[in-house]
């Protein structure tokens, strides 16, 4: 199982749940989940251990993202196909992913969570220019990511006919 499957079944990632993601609302809205985050983790400098609390509310934003919007009329959009790409790259042990697509995804990812690592640590420690910087670094490598779920997913329903089937 690779570390992103992890993930998903952490957040308890249902088919329902990944139907309901594909709002373009959900999609859009997670981008909010690091900015939050990294808020949450800042107030440690004003509120102390009061700061669990936006913690804890960041992190239940986090899983409750993809819960919240119902699921899209149309799936034919960008977002939703982020959401296809990104259900396909799971499950990447199991499926043939084509070969053009098999590298960058993983150093995008490294980015990401190098992204992340750094602006946590400016976070924790009230310095601003690394906060932003990590922040950025880690939303661009995702924004940068989503795009190429989209590519994989595209690559692949061309290869096979029941993948155009989750566009509707």
């Amino acid at each position: 199982m690779t570390f992103e499957a992890r993930i998903a079944r952490l957040f308890a990632m249902t088919e329902e749940t990944w139907a309901r993601h594909a709002n373009p609302w959900s999609v859009y809205t997670r981008f909010t989940a690091l900015p939050l985050l990294l808020l949450a983790l800042w107030s440690r400098a004003w509120f102390g251990w009061g700061a669990l609390i936006p913690i804890t509310l960041a992190l239940a934003w986090i899983w409750y993202n993809p819960r919240l919007f119902a699921k899209p009329r149309s799936t034919d959009n960008w977002t939703a196909r982020v959401t296809f790409g990104e259900r396909l790259w799971l499950d990447r042990k199991r499926l043939v992913v084509p070969r053009r697509h098999r590298v960058l995804p993983n150093l995008l990812g490294g980015f990401a969570g190098l992204g992340f690592v750094i602006a946590a640590w400016g976070a924790l420690t009230t310095v601003l220019w690394p906060t932003l910087f990590g922040l950025l670094l880690s939303m661009a490598a995702k924004l940068w990511f989503c795009d190429r779920m989209v590519w994989l997913y595209e690559d692949m329903a061309a290869q096979d006919p029941k993948l155009k089937d989750w566009v509707t």
